[in-house]
Formats: structure tokens, sequence, C-alpha cells
């Protein structure tokens, strides 16, 4: 399998990341609440922002009202 990282601090993947945004993390910061990908060097935040992309975050609603927003996922390592 080819792992492409996004985060080599942490051992991140692109996969990984997408995880979590499927699972409703729409900022760096919030992918960094799941997984610490961003939150020691720093080199990959703009890689975790153009992998979310500029879209509407799908879950922002919810965040709005105080909601968890964020699902637990499974290692995929």
């Amino acid at each position: 399998m080819n792992r492409v990282y996004v985060c080599s601090c942490f051992g991140i993947t692109e996969q990984q990341v997408k995880q979590h945004a499927d699972g409703g993390a729409c900022t760096p910061r919030q992918i960094a609440s799941a997984c610490k990908a961003g939150t020691d060097c720093g080199s990959c935040v703009r890689r975790i922002q153009a992998i979310l992309g500029r879209g509407a975050c799908p879950r922002r609603d919810l965040a709005d009202r105080g909601e968890p927003v964020l699902a637990e996922l499974e290692d995929a390592a």
C-alpha cells in the first residue's frame, strides 16, 4: 500500500486526514485535535488546508449549536 505522509512528525497520512475530515473536522486546528498533525513543526499545515479545501464545513450547524462534530475513528494506520 502506498502511503502519502502529510505529517512526518506524527506519521499521519493523507488518508487519515481525509478520514478525520469526513468525520467532521473542518479546520487544521480540528485535524490537530483529532490526530496531532500540524502541532509539532507546523510544516504540514498548508498541506492539511489544501486537503480540507475551502468549501463550507458540512457540520458547521452542529458546531454552532454546541453539539459534537467529530466522529470517533478507528486507527487507520
